[in-house]
């Protein structure tokens, strides 16, 4: 059973920076794509940004050029880094990791807060 965890969640200003880190545990090989999602209070969840085991990455039109995923394969951690955070950023915001063994599974995390206000 994959295990993942968040955290780096916190209280930042408008136009600070926040890095968010994944772990995904449980495993003893390369989980196929870790993604972030986020949710904010009274909306759905919705897709921040992913980053597969090849390197390739995907952000939502909101973050783009603002957020930085990456990963190391090694220990299937995934890191999101956002930068020039606005009040629109306040959410949860959670790690999902996809496995692809003969089928497909993803595994969340618990989420962790991320607040911008002034």
């Amino acid at each position: 059973q994959v295990q993942v965890v968040e955290s780096g969640g916190g209280l930042v200003q408008p136009g600070g920076s926040l890095k968010l880190s994944c772990a995904a545990s449980g495993v003893n090989f390369v989980i196929y794509e870790m993604s972030w999602y986020r949710q904010a209070p009274g909306k759905q969840r919705e897709f921040v940004a992913s980053c597969t085991s090849g390197g390739t990455t995907d952000y939502a039109a909101a973050v783009e050029g603002r957020f930085s995923v990456t990963r190391d394969n090694r220990d299937n951690t995934a890191n999101l880094q956002m930068n020039v955070l606005g009040l629109e950023d306040t959410a949860v915001y959670y790690c999902k990791a996809r496995v692809i063994k003969g089928r497909v599974n993803d595994y969340w995390g618990q989420g962790t807060q991320v607040t911008v206000s002034s």
